[in-house]
């Protein structure tokens, strides 16, 4: 049985012969038609590198993550890098996607709820999804996030500090931006924005030595297969 990786390169090398064969047909060069096959073999790949998961998607809990993940891989141009499902050691809590860019590290969760029910705040307190109180998601995440921070900072030898989040998908969400209880909420296509919009405070070289930090200290939820 062959494998989807090797089904995909076939599917794309048959693609771009098509369209090779095809544009020499109408344009009477085989030159053009060659050009055309490449060209076409190039931006499938691309495609296809842009828009493909780092994580499988059976290994995924929620489609939530997958979109998330798509608008992070949009930031890799300004020198962000991401880690994608990390436990924290000694426990079953997981940070979705982890953040390090020049505007800081972040601790990204992204959470598809159902868009039937409201979403409001209480006294800046609290955050209710309809009649559900989501305290312990939110002490959830910033625990993460606190764990992940102490982590990094002791490999360091430096102290780093982990902004927590949740990106909520599905509902409408009343507001922008809203920090409740140390915990950044809005909805998941603020993402990008609620990173990119900060004051820079890593450089590059700072970027590269917390990422490895990160790395080594938030083991990867699967293991390879």
């Amino acid at each position: 049985m062959q494998q989807p990786r090797y089904q995909d390169l076939v599917r794309r090398a048959a693609v771009s012969v098509a369209v090779g064969i095809v544009t020499g047909l109408l344009f009477g060069s085989v030159r053009t038609g060659l050009v055309f096959l490449v060209l076409t073999a190039i931006g499938l790949t691309v495609y296809r590198a842009r828009t493909t998961s780092s994580v499988p998607a059976w290994r995924r809990p929620s489609v939530a993550e997958r979109r998330t993940e798509a608008q992070l891989k949009k930031l890799e141009r300004g020198g962000y890098r991401t880690l994608h499902a990390r436990s924290i050691p000694g426990s079953d809590a997981q940070i979705d996607h982890l953040v390090v860019g020049p505007t800081g590290v972040y601790a990204v969760d992204s959470e598809k709820w159902d868009r039937r029910l409201p979403v409001r705040v209480q006294s800046h307190r609290k955050l209710f999804h309809g009649p559900f109180n989501q305290k312990p998601r939110l002490d959830e995440a910033r625990w993460e996030a606190t764990q992940a921070g102490d982590l990094i900072s002791k490999a360091l030898g430096r102290e780093i500090t982990v902004v927590p989040s949740l990106a909520i998908y599905g509902p409408a969400i009343p507001w922008r931006i809203l920090n409740i209880r140390e915990v950044d909420v809005f909805s998941g296509s603020m993402v990008r924005k609620w990173i990119t919009k900060r004051e820079k405070s890593l450089t590059p070289s700072e970027v590269d030595a917390i990422f490895k930090a990160a790395e080594n200290v938030l083991p990867s939820r699967y293991s390879e297969v």
